[in-house]
Order: structure tokens, then C-alpha cells, then sequence
């Protein structure tokens, strides 16, 4: 098992054991078990319907050989040299340049890239990029953010639950004492946002290493991440300001303020990011991929219709 799965598991156990404590607190054992299973069912529900509710937040646009064949057999290329079932592709009308991965298996997985993105990367930029997502799905990352999500919102829920009707008591039926219920109530929530963006971060790291991989060029992803870094700063992406808890699934937090590599953060430095794949391309024998494509060429006639 490498570090960042490790990481990964540690952290999910982590989430898991916050949801238990905080209703054991709450309710006793009961408390802990109607937690458990409550958790259990959001995941179930978020599992089968989180990508559909993303994909209609950012109005994607599914495309296929015919609409979009350039575009649509670069990601199939790619998927093939990931081992992975071509996944659907979805563009999503927005000039900040972006893009993510969505569901809940490689089977059911999908892709979206924003028009931004294809308008003002090159053809291997691009491609790294969508590698980086491929990555994601091969990971399983929308399953386990999904989880991690869901289970934080879990906590916030429990956190409202216990401050409205107070806890349980402990063996000796004395209630617990009210400052310590009160910071744990506060506190909770918080803990599992550090622990969800922990995992993010961690999960970022891993698809840039495999994006690589899957595209044989980490220069071209690590120019990728400086372009999309600097316009998102610039460029609002109003869907992603109107729902946060997307930020995670994109390549680059879309969110126009944001701490970069704080406990808060849902990705990353871009520049640690960078430094890596750096790292990577040098393991790899030296410069790859292209940092001066035209990406007029990669665009169909007519991409939007």
C-alpha cells in the first residue's frame, strides 16, 4: 500500500470514528448505532445520485464521437492507456478553464471539462489534465470523497441534533458536563472538514502522479495546473461559488478566494504540485509533452453544437 492510500485509510477511519463518537455522545450506544446506520444510508443515497446532481449544478453537456470526436477519442485513448472503460464526457459552458471526475465506479464514471479549459490550454495540456481526472476514476477518489462528504455532513447534522436536545449521560446517570458537550458540538464539525480537505489533498497528489503516468507527460500537467491556477483566480465560476462542497472534484479549487495549502484547503499548493511532477518527469527521463500546442487544432469546427 503506498503512503497516500495509508493516508487515505487512516483518515477515512479517522471521519468514521468522529461520526461514532459524536453519537455515542449524543444518544449512548443507541446514539452511536442510529449514527452508524444513518451515515451508512446518506452514503447509499449520495452513492447512486451524487455525479447526476454535480452534472445538472454545472448544466454539462454530454458529448460523443460525433459531436465532439476529437475531444471524445483523446479521453478514450487515454482511458485505454489507464485500463479503464471509456468513460462519458461532458462539457460544461464556463470560461473559467476546470475540469473533474464523477461516479461512483469506473464502470459509471464520467468526465467534464469546462470550455474554458479547451479554449486556453494546449492539446497535451489538455490531455494532461483529463489524464489527471482518468486517474481519479481509477482510484475510486468520487467514491471516496463522496463517502468523506457525506459523512462530514453526517457530523454537522449530529452537532445540530445534540446542541438542540442536549447528550447522554454517563454509566453513573449524571448528564455530562455542559462545557465539554458544547465544545465538543463545536468542535466536531470542524475536525471533519481538516480531515475530508486532508484527503483531498492527499487524493490530488496521487492522480497527478498517475496522470502522469497515464499520459507519459508531467510537464504538460504541471504547465496545465500554473495556467488553470492563475485564471481561476481571475475568472469567476459563478456554479461553484453557488456550491463549495463541489470545489473538491475540480483539478484546480474554482472558488476566486481561497487558501492554497492551509488545514482548510481542499487541494494543494499549485506550486508543490508543480515541483512534483517535476520530480516525476525527471524519474522519467527527462522533458516531455509540449508546452507550446495550439489548441485551435484540438477544437472541433463547431464544439458547442
Amino acid at each position: 500500500m503506498s503512503t497516500g492510500y495509508l493516508k487515505t485509510t487512516i483518515l477515512m477511519a479517522a471521519m468514521t470514528a468522529l461520526v461514532g463518537g459524536l453519537g455515542y455522545l449524543v444518544g449512548g450506544q443507541g446514539g452511536l448505532m442510529i449514527a452508524l446506520l444513518a451515515a451508512g444510508g446518506m452514503n447509499i443515497w449520495a452513492w447512486y445520485n451524487s455525479d447526476k446532481a454535480v452534472l445538472r449544478h454545472y448544466g454539462a453537456r454530454e458529448v460523443d464521437m460525433e459531436s465532439s470526436p476529437q475531444l471524445v477519442s483523446m479521453i478514450y485513448r487515454l482511458a485505454g492507456n489507464a485500463g479503464l472503460p471509456n468513460p462519458k464526457v461532458y462539457i460544461i459552458e464556463n470560461a473559467q478553464p476546470n475540469a473533474f471526475a464523477t461516479g461512483r465506479n469506473p464502470q459509471h464514471a464520467a468526465v467534464a471539462i469546462t470550455t474554458g479549459l479547451m479554449q486556453r490550454l494546449n492539446t497535451d495540456e489538455i490531455e494532461g489534465v483529463m489524464a489527471h481526472e482518468l486517474a481519479h476514476v481509477k482510484h475510486r477518489d468520487t467514491l471516496i470523497m463522496t463517502v468523506t462528504a457525506t459523512l462530514a455532513g453526517a457530523l454537522s447534522m449530529l452537532a445540530n441534533f445534540a446542541m438542540f436536545f442536549g447528550g447522554s449521560r454517563g454509566s453513573d446517570g449524571r448528564a455530562m458536563n455542559p462545557i465539554v458537550m458544547l465544545l465538543v458540538m463545536l468542535l466536531a464539525p470542524i475536525a471533519a472538514s481538516i480531515v475530508q480537505m486532508a484527503i483531498s489533498r492527499s487524493r490530488e497528489y496521487e492522480a497527478d502522479r498517475m496522470g502522469a503516468e497515464i499520459s507519459g507527460k508531467p510537464r504538460a500537467l504541471a504547465t496545465a495546473l500554473e495556467k488553470i491556477s492563475g485564471m481561476a483566480g481571475q475568472i469567476v465560476n459563478r456554479e461553484a461559488e453557488a456550491n463549495p462542497a463541489s470545489a473538491h472534484l475540480f483539478i484546480i479549487n474554482p472558488l476566486h478566494v481561497h487558501a492554497m495549502d492551509g488545514l482548510f484547503s481542499t487541494h494543494p499548493s499549485t506550486e508543490n504540485r508543480i515541483r512534483r511532477l517535476i520530480e516525476i518527469e525527471r524519474q522519467m527521463g527527462g522533458f516531455s509533452g509540449n508546452s507550446r500546442g495550439d489548441s485551435s487544432a484540438f477544437m472541433p469546427r463547431n464544439p458547442w453544437n
